[in-house]
């Protein structure tokens, strides 16, 4: 019998088709093709699985989403509204609720109690882009001075007006919407109220109509009750024999001259205010006095490094149009000062220090930019030794891999967020430098890692300088504190993202740019009501890159549900994922890998399980029933164990794996969702962006050019038979064999279709907070493995399932959680 099903089943439908329908159709559809048979229901399931029938249409949820919400706008009035999915191109307008740009929750209808969530073992969590960029058709929040009075606020739980809050008494009250305290409304605030009970300058008031606003806050909310002094920039150069081999400090020293001018400033025609400064570094440190006054730079030589002190005050921290030719002098003299440098060993904690203790000096916030590119042997404090070791791999002692190898970084890190001290650092490494240990400075303080293994600058200059020059420019703000606040019945009880805390509330930022996220989960402490919703407020006090003491308030009210059916109705699937992998990837510190995978599969099975037996209507048990906003978890799920992070191949080494942990735990749900699940694009003639497929070698033809894009990489794949038409409008050769593997940028042929590729490459790129650097991949080359080692629904070699494998195996589990 299962002979002849196959062999009708083969007939009926291509192993191509994308099945459309919900799974309870497809399953339908099939016994209707096989005559009603008596073969069991699970049979009939396995036998769709196998034969690749089964499957949710990942890449049509998303062009259904594009199609049904992209063009009208989505205002954020409607209490419990799911957003758009970050994959769809729309609009937003704020009419009270923060915009999806800014947060984004695992879930817009919450349980009302404790027990209804740990039955659905729904996350309920937010990620929190508090100064996420905005396209040029939306405004960005409007800045509310209140003068020397500062922000209006509740009186008992601190948190600041917004639309939540109630206005009674004719307005000369107001009640909390977070802990209904009541509140004096301030005389010079005193505004009277309509019909309605609103007041009548509700809609002039950013913080009475608006989900996002700033307050300008006063020398209260300053440190020392003293307001701050604009931030500073010092850049700190590795000028060792490896990273002058490698081209990097001259590449680094000849960029910087042009980058001055961009340093960031809040009004585009007015001069930056930020300082800069410099540092060359081996085993010993190297600081320069650029004052303005002087024909020539002077270096100062630090050789005792066991106790970094600063040997200059005047002239070490200057701003560029004053001293700008004898800054410019400087990065001309530094590639020639070390050119014949055979010095191999670097120290990295005396660097860290030493911009640490010239920010304290000048009493002010700032950056530190290290370009590093070897592990820091060189005795001095935070020396490091190689603790590469791949048996651990797989083992219980595996977790060990991803901790600091002392405390020395932590305790160092804690001295640079109570100065206001971000770290940026810049690897160029041909080897093991320990990115966990590296790392913990810049992911404690609200700073990046960026990465170029065995850097070279022909090809990988390009990548490196749009890194360089969007960290230089991007809008930050300094010295921050970030706080949630919830209505009562939950509260916020753990975060995730690149920050430090030292206490349970506030997380502190020394750096936040407009590409960090900070994710927050919730549980709750008491039943929350239908009838008021839950909600929060997400206040970040920082620093602008003008020296203003400002605080950014965020707003979101979600509704309250009962009934799991609701809940199940308003879930956002790549949010859960996002919270999913930042959970899984923080566990691995202290969880062996296989039990942190099993552990996931378990809450997504125990979530499906949830949904079937309360949500759905009877149906066979052969049958994989999946919610509505739900359909493609097990795909993304299935992409995350299979992540190399989690389920590490032979050939990615421990400091890879070390930066993609540090890296995905401040992402937002846009990048995650391509990291996670690439694009895959079959390049077609057409004016048009082409319609991505399903990731899976089956889709590729060898007669077609495929873009893949991960949200760290561009791959351009090349069919041995690709169309010699296709071929010259491209790479400008008509023949596969002439097409040159190494290059990283297209030519520019004149030509629409050439035009238009560079076109999407560029869209594609300016949508990434990481440039990505483009790889031509023929097929059957040796490059042809990296390619497909991102085509996820594929079985990968490390060991992760096939999407179909997969959807079995979570079948199997939801049933077990069933019976």
């Amino acid at each position: 019998q299962s002979t002849q099903l196959s062999t009708q089943l083969s007939t009926t439908l291509s192993p191509h088709t994308n099945v459309t329908m919900p799974d309870q159709q497809v399953i339908g559809a099939l016994q209707c093709l096989t005559h009603d048979s008596p073969i069991i229901p699970c049979f009939l399931t396995f036998c769709v699985c196998k034969t690749r029938f089964l499957v949710l249409p990942q890449i049509q949820v998303i062009e259904d989403d594009r199609v049904n919400k992209s063009s009208e706008p989505f205002t954020t009035g409607v209490k419990g509204q799911a957003p758009p999915l970050v994959t769809t191109n729309f609009q937003v307008k704020d009419q009270g609720n923060a915009s999806p740009r800014f947060i984004r929750c695992t879930a817009y209808n919450m349980p009302c109690t404790a027990d209804m969530a740990k039955q659905s073992q729904v996350p309920l969590a937010a990620v929190i882009k508090p100064l996420a960029m905005l396209p040029p058709d939306e405004t960005p929040p409007y800045i509310v001075d209140h003068g020397d009075g500062g922000p209006i606020r509740c009186n008992r739980c601190k948190a600041y007006m917004c639309p939540y809050m109630q206005f009674i008494e004719g307005g000369r009250r107001f009640q909390c919407g977070f802990c209904s305290c009541v509140t004096e409304v301030p005389p010079h605030y005193f505004q009277h109220l309509d019909h309605t009970g609103k007041r009548v300058d509700c809609y002039d008031r950013p913080e009475l109509s608006q989900g996002s606003y700033e307050f300008v806050a006063t020398v209260d909310y300053c440190k020392n009750n003293k307001l701050p002094q604009p931030p500073s920039f010092i850049f700190f150069i590795d000028v060792s024999y490896n990273a002058v081999k490698s081209g990097m400090v001259n590449i680094v020293c000849q960029e910087l001259k042009t980058l001055l001018d961009y340093l960031p400033r809040e009004n585009p025609e007015a001069d930056s205010v930020v300082r800069v400064g410099f540092v060359t570094y081996n085993k010993v440190l190297h600081f320069y006095n650029v004052k303005s006054s002087l024909a020539q730079p002077q270096m100062m030589v630090v050789s005792d490094v066991s106790d970094m002190f600063l040997p200059l005050l005047d002239g070490f921290l200057v701003g560029v149009n004053d001293s700008r030719m004898v800054i410019e002098s400087l990065l001309d003299q530094i590639p020639e000062m070390f050119a014949d440098t055979r010095e191999t060993e670097t120290v990295f904690g005396p660097v860290i220090q030493a911009g640490l203790e010239a920010l304290k000096a000048a009493d002010c916030a700032g950056k530190l930019f290290v370009f590093h590119s070897t592990l820091p042997i060189a005795e001095a404090p935070g020396k490091l030794k190689n603790r590469e070791d791949k048996k651990l791999v797989g083992t219980d002692k595996e977790k060990s891999l991803f901790q600091p190898q002392s405390g020395f970084y932590s305790n160092l890190s804690k001295e640079c967020v109570a100065q206001g001290c971000c770290v940026d650092l810049f690897l160029f490494p041909n080897q093991y430098v320990d990115v966990a240990t590296l790392g913990v400075v810049p992911v404690s303080t609200g700073g990046s890692v960026y990465k170029y293994t065995y850097f070279q600058a022909e090809t990988d200059r390009e990548r490196f300088l749009n890194d360089l020059r969007r960290d230089v420019q991007k809008p930050m703000g300094f010295d921050a504190v970030m706080r949630v606040r919830t209505s009562t019945g939950i509260r916020a009880t753990d975060f995730f993202g690149s920050f430090f805390m030292s206490n349970t509330t506030d997380v502190e930022l020394a750096g936040l740019d407009c590409d960090k996220t900070v994710t927050v989960e919730f549980r709750h402490d008491d039943k929350l009501s239908e009838d008021t919703g839950a909600l929060m407020q997400c206040a970040v006090l920082y620093t602008s890159c003008s020296g203003q003491r400002r605080l950014r308030v965020h707003n979101m009210a979600v509704n309250c549900c009962s009934q799991l059916a609701d809940l199940y109705r308003n879930c956002e699937t790549d949010t859960i994922i996002n919270f999913f992998s930042k959970y899984a990837y923080r566990s691995i510190l202290n969880t062996p890998t296989k039990t942190v995978r099993d552990t996931m599969v378990n809450q997504c099975a125990q979530i499906l399980a949830c949904y079937r037996k309360n949500c759905a209507s009877p149906s066979s048990a052969g049958q994989l029933i999946l919610p509505e906003c739900m359909k493609l978890l097990p795909v993304y799920l299935n992409c995350v164990l299979k992540s190399d992070v989690l389920q590490p191949g032979a050939d990615i080494s421990l400091d890879d794996r070390a930066y993609l942990r540090q890296l995905l735990s401040c992402m937002d749900v846009s990048e995650s969702h391509i990291f996670f699940y690439p694009r895959l694009l079959p390049l077609l003639d057409g004016g048009s962006l082409p319609m991505a497929v399903r990731n899976s070698e089956e889709r590729l033809s060898k007669g077609g050019v495929y873009l893949l894009e991960t949200g760290l990489h561009l791959f351009l794949w090349v069919g041995a038979n690709a169309q010699q038409e296709l071929l010259s409008n491209i790479f400008g050769t008509p023949t596969f064999s002439q097409i040159d593997p190494n290059m990283t940028s297209l030519p520019e042929l004149d030509n629409p279709f050439s035009q238009r590729l560079r076109e999407i490459i560029d869209s594609f790129r300016s949508q990434r907070s990481r440039y990505m650097k483009l790889m031509v991949v023929k097929q059957e080359d040796k490059a042809e493995l990296i390619f497909k080692h991102f085509l996820c629904e594929d079985k990968s070699t490390s060991g992760g399932a096939s999407y179909v494998d997969f959807l079995c195996h979570m079948h199997k589990e939801i049933r077990q959680l069933l019976s």
